[in-house]
């Protein structure tokens, strides 16, 4: 087999040439290859996208680019090969500034951790660029932000705050009460002593993945999922394998189909307002998925990240309230429902897994952040607390609303989905295949950031994760008709 660690990878472009400079824009074409390539950021082997698609990028003409990559060959920097694009082969401009520059590529490329896919990279990037809309961002708007709430709050810390010093290893005991009384109205009966406080969800997902799961173990999710556009578990050398799911949840009788016998093995599962599709695993599914797991001795890592963000109605209770055994690890956050700044999570399972992952936690940070420790602990204690999350859904519900209505007025001809009853994604499927690279670079040049489904899915698809959760009231009838245009105008191109 192949090491996928030494795969060549296409770079990420984002930057377009100034059209009003004195500078010719095919030389800020070399100039911009030049200084990435002089600085390591594309290393030898690196792939550019095809001729094409660097104009569509740099929204100049063929011709353009043409002028700009042998002017970039002649300097025996770059090489092209019909069908197979044009290659990085030299670093003749680290070169020039230092003989002792070291070949970062190579280091990185033996580094055990995958990078993301180009286009994750590109919304990580982008998101932080003025007058981008994001229709696809998975975070509350900042206008939600409870401003009087949290004012009230950092009063309290410095008259609560005894000391900013490491804590214990399963974090802040008083955080991890406090949470034993909230998960008990989810039907979930535990101890401070099975909690792990964690640096958000994706820490916890890390610990599982680095402690508990040796190489060639099976990671089942459903497909999509938001764990498909991670590299957590691929990283430690684990199959992840994507299981069909339909508007109830996961079709769990299809794993036993594709499950060998005996191998080491788990279930991720998202069952309240699924991330990326929206979807609400019914009580009927939750009860026979837990049964057939029970029955095949497959654990489940629990994601219960949107269960608090429900708009028509409470969800049902989690998986995790049925487990009287310890097969189910929940995982827990704030970030979705208040702050992903605060980077606080937390995971219940049983004592003795519990404790070997917070010995594994202490070896990489020695604890979560005391501050937010604390600091969550009176969020979740204040009485206002309640008051806000109801003001959450009933804002979410508005723009959920907002984004459905413009959806039929544009897309009931183009597309189709499903309304989801909380959380913040709705799962748009296009009823022909589009171009879905060439819409997100369109779409990006119209200051809009979209999802592509691609990055969630183990299959082509075509399909976008929308988000209302993030874009302003004001912006979403607008936004959905200019995507409409440009996804008409890839379709007549067909």
């Amino acid at each position: 087999m192949a090491d996928k660690s030494k795969e060549k990878k296409t770079v990420v472009i984002d930057w377009t040439p100034d059209k009003n400079g004195k500078v010719p824009m095919y030389k800020q074409i070399v100039n911009y290859i030049s200084s990435k390539i002089s600085s390591g950021d594309w290393t030898i082997g690196s792939i550019l996208p095809s001729q094409r698609e660097l104009a569509e990028i740099f929204g100049v003409n063929r011709s353009t680019v043409v002028a700009a990559l042998e002017e970039l060959e002649s300097f025996g920097v770059l090489k092209g090969e019909t069908g197979k694009g044009t290659t990085v082969i030299s670093n003749t401009w680290s070169l020039l500034i230092s003989s002792a520059t070291p070949d970062w590529g190579k280091y990185l490329r033996s580094g055990i951790f995958k990078e993301n896919m180009p286009t994750i990279q590109a919304i990580n990037k982008m998101e932080f660029e003025k007058g981008i809309i994001r229709l696809g961002t998975g975070e509350l708007s900042p206008e939600l932000y409870p401003t009087e709430m949290m004012k009230d709050i950092y009063m309290k810390l410095s008259q609560t705050i005894p000391s900013l010093n490491y804590l214990e290893p399963l974090g802040l005991l008083e955080l991890r009460e406090v949470l034993c009384e909230r998960l008990k109205e989810k039907g979930i009966e535990c101890k401070p002593s099975n909690i792990v406080i964690t640096s958000g969800s994706l820490q916890a997902l890390q610990l599982i993945s680095v402690c508990m799961l040796k190489q060639g173990s099976t990671v089942y999710c459903e497909a999509p999922s938001y764990i498909k556009s991670l590299q957590i578990f691929q990283s430690m050398g684990m199959r992840l394998l994507g299981v069909n799911m339909d508007c109830e949840g996961i079709q769990y009788w299809n794993m036993g189909t594709v499950r060998k016998s005996g191998e080491d093995a788990l279930l991720y599962t998202i069952p309240s307002f699924h991330n990326p599709t929206g979807a609400l695993m019914s009580e009927a599914r939750r009860k026979d998925l837990f049964k057939f797991c029970s029955d095949n001795r497959l654990p489940i890592i629990e994601d219960d990240a949107y269960g608090d963000i429900w708009i028509d109605e409470e969800p049902p209770k989690p998986l995790k309230s049925m487990d009287e055994n310890g097969m189910i690890i929940y995982l827990g956050t704030i970030s979705k429902v208040l702050a992903p700044g605060l980077r606080i999570g937390w995971l219940v399972g049983s004592e003795s897994v519990v404790e070997r992952l917070s010995d594994v936690k202490m070896q990489t940070d020695y604890g979560a952040s005391s501050v937010s420790q604390w600091m969550l602990r009176e969020i979740l204690l204040s009485a206002h607390y309640d008051q806000y999350l109801d003001e959450v859904r009933r804002v979410l519900k508005t723009r959920r609303d907002l984004m459905i209505g413009a959806l039929e007025k544009c897309f009931s001809k183009l597309a189709v989905w499903e309304v989801p009853k909380g959380g913040f994604y709705i799962w748009l499927k296009f009823n022909q295949d589009i171009a879905m690279e060439k819409l997100f670079h369109l779409a990006l040049k119209e200051g809009l950031l979209l999802n592509p489904g691609s990055i969630y899915d183990f299959k082509k698809n075509n399909a976008l994760r929308l988000s209302y959760s993030y874009i302003k009231e004001q912006d979403i009838m607008a936004s959905i008709e200019k995507l409409s245009r440009i996804v008409l105008l890839l379709a007549k191109d067909k």
